[in-house]
This record gives C-alpha cells, sequence and structure tokens, in this order.
C-alpha cells in the first residue's frame, strides 16, 4: 500500500479542522430531499492514488480540500454543490463519501448549557433515570475477603478481584512502565489525581471539534465559552463527559494512596480524543486518532464505542437509499484502512461489544440508526433483516480488532451485553447492576473509576461543599486529607473493553522489547493477542444456554430476556475464549 502523508504532523488545529462551516447540505435526507448550502464531506481515494491525482478529482468534483490523512487515504472536504457525492463518485480515483458531521457556529455560553448526551441505556439503568438518586441509599461495600488492598476504594473494585489485578495478584508483576495506551474516547480528564501521575500531556490529542447542534438545531455538545476563541475545541486534557476518564481510570490509575488502581497501574495514558462531549463518534475523528496512534509509538487502544451515525453499516439493505449504502461503504473500508494501519505499526486494537443485548451473528433489526442529524429532517429508521454477512458495526467487527464482551460480579455475562459465537474475543468484568440473588438494582455491582470534579459538579453528583449526594459516586482523599478525587460507578461493555486493554498493556511490559524508535516497549498485537486469548479463563455457557434475564426494576415492574450461548466450553458467544486474568497473562 502506498504510504501517504500523514495529518498527524501537522498542527493541533489543523487536526481539528478548524474550517468551521455554518450548516448542512450538499446530500440528500432521508427522505431523499436534496437541501443546499455548505457541507463537509470525509472522502476516500482509491488505493495507490496520486496527491496530485486526488486533489485534482475533488476539484472536479466541486469541493476544497481542508484536511488529509494521506495515511490511510482520505482528506475532509467542504463544498457548496448539491451534487458533490454524485460528481465524486464519477471520479475514478475516488472510492467513496460520507457525509462529515456538522460543526455550527457557537455563541458566547457556558459550554454544556442544553447539551444534549447521546443516550446510554446501560448508564441510565444503573443511575434510575427519573428516580431520586439521592433517596436511593449508598452502595454497599464488597468485602475484600481478607485480601490486602491496593488503595483505599479497592474493597469496592470487585472487577479487579475477579482478574486478579490485586496487590496479591498481578500487581506485584506489574512491568507496564513505558507502555503507551490510547484512550479513544471523549477525552481524558489529565488533572484527575488518580490519572495524573500516569497521564502523558505531550503526547496527548484531540481529534475532535464540539458541536452545538445537529442539522435540525437539536443541542448536541452545547457552546464552547471555556474557550477563549470560541474554537470549541477542548485541550487535550479535558474530559466534559466522564466516559473517557472512567475507561483510562479503569486501565492504569495509579497505586497513589488515592481512590483506586487501574489493571496496569504503572503504564501511561495518552488521551486520542475521538469522541464529541455528547458522547457521538464520527468517522474522521477515529481515523485521525488511529492513525496518530500508529505513529506514535502507541502500544494498545481502547475503543469503547461505534463509528456514528449508524450502529451497523450495510453495503446493499434495500431500506436504505444509494447515497446512505455508499455513505456505510465508505465507513468500513475507511476505517478497515485505519485499523490495518494502527495494527501494522504495533497497535493492538481493543474494542467493546456494545449494549444492545443483541447476537451480532444473527439476522437482527436496527432502528436506532442514523442516530445523528447531519441534513435537516434527517431521522432513525427501522431496518429489518440486517445480514450479518453485509451488515456490520465499526470498530467492534473490524478485522484484527479484540472484542469484548462484559460480565457481572456472578461472572454471568451482563444483561445488556452483546455476544455471539465468534463475534466475542474475550469478556471482563463490565458490571451488572442486577446481578443479584433477587434480580435488584445493586450499585456496586458496576464499576467504580474515576469522575472528573467539574462534571461531577454539573450532574449534581456532588453539593457546594463538595460532598457526594448521590449513591452512584464517591470520593476519596489521600492520607493528608487534602488531595481528594471523585469517583461514579458505570456499567457497559464500555466498562469491560478497558479491563481488557489493561491486561494486554500487562502482556506488552512482561513481553514486550526495548521500542528503539519511540522509546517504552513494544510487541507485536499477534503476540499480545495470543497471550490475551490464551490466558484466558475457559468459561462454559451457562445450562441451560437459554439463559433467562430477571430485573425487578426501581418502578416496581420486573423486566425478563432471554439470551442463548452458543459454543464450547472452550469458546463460545457469551465469554469468547474466557474472562480475562491478569496474573494468568505475564505468566505468573
Amino acid at each position: 500500500m502506498l504510504r501517504f502523508k500523514s495529518i498527524a504532523t501537522t498542527s493541533v488545529l489543523a487536526l481539528a479542522l478548524t474550517a468551521i462551516v455554518a450548516g448542512p447540505a450538499g446530500a440528500a435526507n432521508s427522505s431523499g430531499d436534496e437541501v443546499s448550502g455548505e457541507q463537509q464531506y470525509v472522502v476516500l481515494f482509491a488505493e495507490g492514488a496520486s496527491t496530485e491525482a486526488t486533489r485534482a478529482a475533488v476539484a472536479a468534483a466541486g469541493g476544497t480540500i481542508i484536511a488529509e490523512n494521506t495515511e490511510v487515504g482520505v482528506a475532509t472536504v467542504v463544498t457548496t454543490e448539491a451534487g458533490f457525492a454524485a460528481e465524486a463518485a464519477a471520479q475514478s480515483v475516488i472510492e467513496g463519501t460520507a457525509l462529515n458531521r456538522v460543526i455550527a457556529d457557537v455563541p458566547k455560553a457556558q459550554k454544556g448549557a442544553g447539551a444534549a448526551e447521546k443516550f446510554d441505556a446501560a448508564k441510565a439503568d444503573l443511575r434510575g433515570a427519573g428516580e431520586n438518586a439521592a433517596a436511593a441509599g449508598a452502595p454497599a461495600t464488597r468485602p475484600s475477603n481478607g485480601r490486602p488492598l491496593a488503595e483505599p476504594l479497592a474493597d469496592l473494585q470487585w472487577d479487579m478481584q475477579a482478574i486478579d489485578a490485586t496487590v496479591d495478584g498481578s500487581y506485584r508483576h506489574d512491568k507496564s512502565r513505558g507502555v503507551l495506551v490510547g484512550i479513544l474516547d471523549t477525552g481524558v480528564d489529565g488533572t484527575h489525581p488518580d490519572i495524573a501521575p500516569n497521564f502523558d500531556a505531550d503526547l496527548s490529542r484531540n481529534f475532535t471539534v464540539d458541536i452545538e447542534t445537529d442539522a435540525n438545531g437539536d443541542p448536541i455538545d452545547g457552546a464552547c465559552a471555556d474557550e477563549p476563541d470560541q474554537s470549541c475545541e477542548d485541550a487535550a486534557d479535558v474530559d466534559e463527559n466522564g466516559h473517557g476518564t472512567h475507561v483510562a481510570s479503569t486501565i492504569a490509575s495509579p497505586i497513589n494512596g488515592i481512590g483506586v488502581a487501574g489493571v496496569a497501574p504503572d503504564a501511561t495514558i495518552v488521551n486520542l480524543r475521538a469522541g464529541q462531549d455528547s458522547g457521538y463518534f464520527f468517522l474522521q475523528a477515529s481515523l485521525d486518532a488511529l492513525t496518530y496512534a500508529g505513529d506514535h509509538g502507541i502500544d494498545v487502544v481502547n475503543m469503547s464505542y461505534y463509528v456514528d451515525p449508524w450502529l451497523f453499516n450495510c453495503t446493499s439493505h434495500p431500506a436504505d437509499s444509494p447515497e446512505d449504502q455508499a455513505e456505510q461503504q465508505t465507513v468500513i473500508t475507511a476505517m478497515q484502512r485505519a485499523l490495518d494501519y494502527a495494527r501494522g505499526n504495533g497497535v493492538t486494537l481493543v474494542s467493546a461489544a456494545g449494549n444492545g443485548a443483541t447476537d451480532y451473528t444473527k439476522v437482527i433489526s436496527d432502528a436506532s440508526s442514523p442516530d445523528f442529524a447531519s441534513v435537516p429532517g434527517e431521522i432513525a429508521y427501522t431496518r429489518d433483516l440486517l445480514d450479518p454477512a453485509s451488515c456490520i458495526s465499526m470498530p467492534s467487527e473490524g478485522s484484527g480488532v479484540i472484542t469484548v464482551s462484559s460480565t457481572g460480579p456472578s461472572e454471568r455475562k451482563s444483561y445488556y451485553s452483546d455476544y455471539g459465537n465468534g463475534y466475542v474475543d474475550v469478556a471482563a468484568p463490565g458490571g451488572d447492576v442486577y446481578d443479584t440473588a433477587e434480580g435488584t438494582r445493586d450499585y456496586a455491582a458496576g464499576i467504580l473509576a474515576a469522575y472528573p470534579t467539574a462534571l461531577a459538579e454539573a450532574e449534581g453528583a456532588i453539593d457546594e461543599n463538595g460532598d457526594v449526594i448521590v449513591p452512584w459516586a464517591v470520593e476519596s482523599c489521600d492520607a493528608s486529607g487534602e488531595n481528594c478525587g471523585y469517583y461514579q460507578y458505570l456499567q457497559g461493555t464500555s466498562m469491560a473493553s478497558p479491563h481488557a486493554a489493561g491486561v494486554a498493556t500487562l502482556i506488552v511490559g512482561q513481553f514486550g522489547k526495548r521500542d528503539k524508535e519511540h522509546g517504552g516497549k513494544t510487541l507485536s498485537p499477534d503476540a499480545v493477542e495470543a497471550k490475551l486469548l490464551s490466558s484466558a479463563v475457559d468459561t462454559a455457557c451457562p445450562v441451560p444456554a437459554e439463559f433467562t434475564y430477571v430485573r425487578q426494576l426501581p418502578n416496581g415492574t420486573t423486566a425478563t430476556s432471554t439470551h442463548t450461548c452458543e459454543g464450547s466450553p472452550t469458546k463460545n458467544g457469551f465469554y469468547g475464549q474466557g474472562i480475562v486474568n491478569a496474573l494468568a497473562a505475564i505468566g505468573r
């Protein structure tokens, strides 16, 4: 494959695509009507095409290139031509186009005001959306069974105990110092006291520009007053969503006398932000983050998301317009190129399986896509009979990606976790608040990890005195009482994936060789994956294999669902090749 010039060597401003466009146009919406105005596209070029040819093709189609990622063979293009996608399709060196998500001019207002976070059912289930959470009582403490504790909140970390990431387990043998872990997420709060010691601010990058509204005028990320120039570009140590900070903490919170410890507490955290404040993850940022990881010696990346706006990208589904089919094919091809590029440059790729409680190997339906309006009037619609052979989710179904399902404290597959024999590679603790004897909710069956203070304030988790007033958050201070941080319970395959990424990080530290180009250590992704899978603890399907979940919901109703586990005791749809284990992975 032709090696392209990478945008990773350009400025952060260029990476963030500083050309701001006013509104959507130049494409057909979901009803087939054309809209007019200025619009951004991600343009995918044929492999091997020269820079001169690609630039000429874009110009011929009526577009202007504002940023290029030549390693993957894509460009971000702005155009006012309503027929740009069709004209681009006629150019021999252009393989496909996808609408880039809208970036709007923003007024001076407090960031986050009016923001509408992308709905996360697993998170809402944990917090008990719509109820008075403050009256629900404090989370239960899970006993450590006499085991020595690494950190003040270690007795609440049933997840670390489950995979032997403990003082008398893998922590005694941790050699992850110098191993670089990329967090492709909503950002990382690099100032959090339980992240800061392991955070590499110099290597960290923000590949996104926050969005004020979607094409329908609905609030998304909120306005951007905390950036002095109103550019909507957060610093690379900021997380105004909390998801990425939680993920980073699970992987590599240090042992420093405060809060929790991660799976690999000596590893280095690198924020490669690809997600919006609102929780949306769009194509261009994902491509740029993966390319950067490959170019800068990142050893492991965690991807707890899917590329919006399509949960499943289908190449030929009859419910999709030809324009939407072409866009989804572009997403598949471009993402696979970026995944291949990163993996080919030594990056082990780990991804969450998803929280849809569905078997990805079966024909299913999707009523959630497209989940973001890039043209006016665009809404989600139902696509039935999605064939897994032609409809895939990215990055979890990408080639070379380790896909992780979620387990609860009893080691059952979590009720929300997606699954499938041949889809899931391994399982890891991700939390299941209904994994109790009665099926009632227990916050402590979630995963506890770092919570940005500013977000805790904004979400009303703490009062004006800094005291925690909700049952799903905890405060911890060091011995002096002066250095304090906040932690929140979350659940999801987003929380399972970083446990597997943490174990992959330990493997690089234990078996890797010196990285002569970038420093630290390096180990081929093939070797990391082989060790991760072979060291996972075999976990058979439940008996009977049709497992029924019973949840006693806070509103007094009972919810049931049945998932069928297929496969053998050593490889099946619930657990893949087993539940990851930190101690076994490093050969101890």
